[in-house]
């Protein structure tokens, strides 16, 4: 499972994931207040620790090494803890489970910030009220989520694990913050709104669609505008 080889120190590549990521977060996140903009901070530097671990210096590996006692080849497959701990449990080939739940979560995470943002952009001002906002309030939000969480199975690190917690808790309160917003525009129809779709996760039963009436997914046009640059 492990090997000789060292599969770190492409400082390179980590410049340049980190720059895909820049421009992915600037370019469908936004980043037009002060709380949009510190919790994209967090978002931003959650990504530097992981890229930097992940391509340039092994310092989780390092570190379980030299205090723990746990060899961990310094190849890129071994850099796959979770799937080195699946492997040793003899649960499977670990890095190919890793791998396959790791980027199919990566696909939908992708997929919901960027239909979220373009279901914003195409309403030019006016209210959201279909697509993945009939099933969460937040669907871009729910994607940072599932990113990270994507990141945190693929490639554990010491850095990202103290880090997840912290941009989680950023974006929650965000999403507060914008629910507020949206409130005191729209009182009545927002109210209702929070009452039927759910924050974060969405409700697998039409039970609540059904008794609910009407169609669920609005959005302030302050939010609006702010996502449309």
């Amino acid at each position: 499972m492990h090997h000789e080889e060292y599969a770190y120190g492409s400082w390179g590549l980590v410049i340049t994931m980190v720059v895909i990521s820049l421009f992915f977060i600037v370019r469908f996140i936004p980043l037009r207040t002060r709380l949009e903009k510190r919790s994209g901070g967090a978002l931003a530097t959650f990504l530097v620790a992981l890229f930097a671990e992940m391509y340039g210096f092994p310092l989780t590996i390092y570190l379980l090494g030299h205090f723990f006692g746990v060899k961990i080849g310094l190849d890129h497959i071994s850099g796959h803890l979770l799937g080195d701990l699946i492997t040793w449990l003899g649960l499977g080939n670990g890095w190919f489970i890793v791998m396959a739940l790791s980027n199919a979560l990566l696909i939908l995470g992708l997929w919901m910030i960027s239909s979220g943002w373009q279901l914003v952009y195409e309403a030019d001002g006016k209210l959201v009220t279909h697509g993945l906002y009939k099933h969460v309030r937040h669907p871009q939000y729910t994607g940072i989520f599932i990113i990270t969480l994507a990141f945190m199975i693929q490639w554990p690190t010491l850095a990202t694990l103290l880090l997840w917690p912290f941009v989680i808790a950023m974006y929650v309160r965000l999403a507060k913050r914008e629910e507020q917003d949206a409130l005191e525009q729209f009182p009545v129809e927002y109210a209702e709104y929070m009452e039927r779709t759910p924050r974060f996760v969405p409700r697998w039963s039409t039970r609540s669609e059904r008794s609910g009436g009407g169609e669920p997914g609005a959005r302030s046009t302050a939010q609006t505008e702010e996502q449309r640059s």
